[in-house]
């Protein structure tokens, strides 16, 4: 609760400093900590009326939290008046919200202690604040998290709108420290135990082993080859493109290609800006966190889908090629698509065939793999299929793969399979009065979404 405290108390230091810089342009009849502390208010009664009443541990933590004293009669009268309803509340970004983002994306305040990610706090001190709410009684509905995990997203969508959905830089030690513990024969032994990815597999390695090579002749003095490491991933979502990026790169940090060995993960909205000169500071930024490492670009295409329209695609490219000519020696960079639209992309500027002419294509899971994926997941997780389960399973994923339909996603429908599977499962036997861990481990064939 002390740190929840000190979560909130820091917010309302950066209201203060907000509405100092002059980011608040709009009068307003309180200052701009008093609006996040009713809008702190709104999101906490919004989540009490999902039951239709409100608790007393609820409003203790109310009153110590926000210092605002609410009983049922005033919060359906705040739930009337402000709309907080499923559906309209949980799909407005909350004004002060707003603030938040326009001064970290528009870097309005000089000497800024909190470097940026102020807005970043203020969604992880919602999530936080939910959290606790939702934990300080005894009674947890299924619908409360799940509207909690809506707000959150949308707030967290916001945030990568305007590329500030990204995660801390770590330290030039802790970076060190991470080199260090790098294995490259455990890190080989887990890409090369990935499901399926055989043809993947195969170029990766062959690729691995001509950068080992390479750097055992720059080792002994003798004269380098002119290696393009920069690459092109293409295959349908779901086929481990990602997932192959991040173990590639600390592998290339194993072997020294690189040194850090991070991956760097953005899209269209981590690069591009609505804004003049604002696009190509955001790819700066991008390039900056990447350099020792990977910057993977998941979606590439979009960067020109909107060219000669007065889209600013153009100039994050032309900022990103010029970037990676400039830090060749430690930094690659890995476009990521569709593979008709990532053909598209090349053939959109000559540039880009220059620099990436490695392909790697990414094939679509077989029946057989997404369910080798699938058991992985329910061990990681201490979860086991049932044979019925298993069964249905296997028959359920054989016609995903026939038939391919629209949204089709490869592990990613793994993933939504077993999650809705382990929600039905705890649905069945949540009022079960003798529970062992066998039941609670077991996924039936009831509990599948099929």
């Amino acid at each position: 609760m002390e740190e929840l405290k000190k979560k909130i108390e820091e917010c309302y230091n950066m209201c203060d400093a907000i509405e100092k810089a002059g980011v608040v342009k709009q009068p307003m009849k309180t200052s701009l900590r008093e609006n996040l502390k009713f809008e702190f208010l709104k999101f906490l009664v919004y989540l009490s009326c999902l039951d239709g009443t409100i608790l007393a541990a609820e409003q203790k933590f109310i009153k110590d939290m926000l210092d605002f004293d609410i009983n049922l009669e005033r919060a359906n009268k705040l739930k009337y008046d402000n709309a907080l309803y499923v559906g309209k509340y949980d799909s407005v970004v909350p004004m002060v919200f707003k603030y938040f983002v326009l001064a970290d994306a528009g870097r309005k305040i000089e000497n800024d202690e909190y470097k940026n990610k102020k807005a970043k706090m203020l969604s992880d001190t919602y999530r936080l604040l939910g959290q606790s709410y939702a934990a300080s009684t005894d009674i947890n509905s299924g619908k409360e998290v799940e509207c909690l995990t809506k707000y959150c997203t949308m707030l967290d969508i916001y945030l990568k709108e305007f590329g500030l959905l990204r995660q801390d830089k770590k330290t030039k030690v802790e970076i060190e420290k991470e080199v260090e513990k790098l294995d490259l024969d455990t890190l080989m032994g887990e890409f090369n135990g990935l499901t399926g990815l055989g043809a993947v597999k195969q170029d990766v390695n062959e690729m691995i082993n001509l950068m080992k090579v390479q750097k055992m002749r720059e080792e002994r003095g003798m004269k380098q080859t002119s290696v393009n490491k920069h690459m092109v991933f293409m295959g349908n979502p779901g086929t481990g493109k990602t997932t192959v990026a991040r173990l590639l790169s600390k592998i290339y940090a194993a072997i020294g290609v690189v040194s850090k060995g991070h991956l760097v993960e953005v899209d269209r909205s981590g690069l591009v800006s609505g804004y003049i000169g604002q696009t190509a500071m955001k790819v700066t930024d991008v390039i900056e966190e990447s350099l020792g490492g990977i910057l993977f670009i998941d979606e590439a295409y979009t960067l020109t889908a909107g060219k000669g329209e007065g889209d600013f695609g153009q100039e994050a490219i032309d900022t990103l090629l010029k970037a990676m000519e400039d830090n060749r020696d430690d930094l690659i960079v890995i476009v990521a698509g569709y593979t008709d639209l990532m053909e598209e992309f090349l053939d959109s500027n000559p540039g880009l065939r220059s620099r990436f002419n490695k392909f790697i294509m990414f094939e679509d899971y077989k029946a057989e793999e997404l369910m080798e994926i699938l058991n992985s997941m329910c061990k990681n997780q201490d979860y086991m299929l049932s044979r019925d389960a298993y069964d249905a399973s296997m028959e359920y994923f054989k016609n995903r793969c026939e038939e391919k339909p629209e949204g089709f996603a490869n592990a990613r429908d793994v993933r939504n399979y077993l999650e809705k599977a382990i929600a039905k499962q705890a649905s069945r036997i949540v009022n079960l009065t003798e529970v062992d861990n066998n039941i609670l481990a077991i996924i039936e064939k009831e509990d599948l979404p099929i």
